[in-house]
């Protein structure tokens, strides 16, 4: 009787699951710091570099112009209101999608998904339609006197359409993959609805939240087209930091565009450093959210 032998792998061995060779393998990665290189650091260095051309002086007094103050200032409102809503509606949505059964759940997580699947563009569009001098809220607004569109409301609007979905898609995937075992726990020993969400719900997904907040921060203040289209372009009134920015540029004052632009690169940056911590810190927990 013949006894055929399979060679298995030493101890502390491991099969790799990358069969490229070795100079495959530096190529790719290669190919990937140079793309990286050309289409990220490259562009966010020609943008402090050019903010900084004509000596810091300049810089800080482009910085400190009344019209840049006043989108800087607008900016913060529009972020302002709109982060803190839809932190509320992603909790809440995430909430009874990840924890109940209702009629009508589908065609709320497709809602959800919306904004991203509809241009800025026409997004800002909709609302014209709606509050313009044509919209079929007009007489409405003309009775009681609220200026939705070339004025903050819109702007406010425009950027809570385009920012809803980021709280609600983080949360959605964790609370679906923990289950309701806790909250039934809780309840079963007195809790009532409000206290299980406070101290068991809303501990368990809190990286999450502060992720999905973080990225809705980052779109909120960079969001450039659905606000063009409300905004009107009102220097000093209705023109966010994004749309101050083009409209420098367009005037050929490159050293005041790229000195507010790089504001917005130091919040890009600011972001990702934050996101790579929360990566660091909770990677586990971040990642189940982003299972689906």
């Amino acid at each position: 009787m013949s006894t055929s032998l399979t060679a298995t792998p030493a101890a502390g061995e491991q099969a790799s699951a990358v069969t490229e060779t070795r100079p495959v393998q530096r190529v790719l990665i290669a190919v990937a710091l140079v793309f990286l290189a050309a289409f990220l650091l490259l562009p966010l260095a020609a943008v402090f570099t050019e903010a900084l051309r004509n000596g810091v002086g300049t810089y800080l007094e482009a910085l400190t112009d009344e019209d840049a103050l006043a989108a800087i200032r607008l900016t913060l409102i529009a972020a302002g209101i709109s982060v803190p809503a839809n932190l509320v509606f992603g909790i809440a949505a995430a909430w009874a999608i990840a924890k109940f059964e209702f009629r009508g759940k589908t065609f709320l997580t497709t809602l959800i998904d919306l904004p991203f699947s509809v241009s800025p563009v026409v997004a800002g569009l909709i609302y014209v339609l709606m509050f313009g001098a044509s919209g079929w809220a007009r007489p409405w607004l003309d009775t009681t006197g609220i200026q939705i569109i070339f004025a903050v409301p819109g702007i406010v609007l425009a950027t809570m359409f385009v920012t809803f979905p980021f709280v609600a898609r983080e949360l959605i995937p964790l609370m679906q993959e923990q289950g309701t075992d806790d909250e039934q726990v809780a309840l079963s020993l007195g809790a009532n609805g409000w206290q299980t969400f406070w101290h068991v719900t809303l501990p368990n997904v809190r990286w999450g939240l502060l992720y999905g907040v973080l990225l809705c921060n980052a779109r909120a203040m960079g969001e450039f087209g659905a606000v063009s289209v409300v905004s009107g372009h009102i220097r000093g009134e209705t023109n966010t930091m994004p749309l101050h920015v083009e409209i420098l540029y367009n005037e050929y004052n490159f050293a005041a565009a790229f000195a507010v632009a790089s504001l917005l690169a130091l919040l890009a940056l600011l972001t990702l450093a934050l996101k790579s911590f929360l990566e660091a810190r909770h990677g586990a927990e971040l990642a189940r959210s982003h299972r689906h």
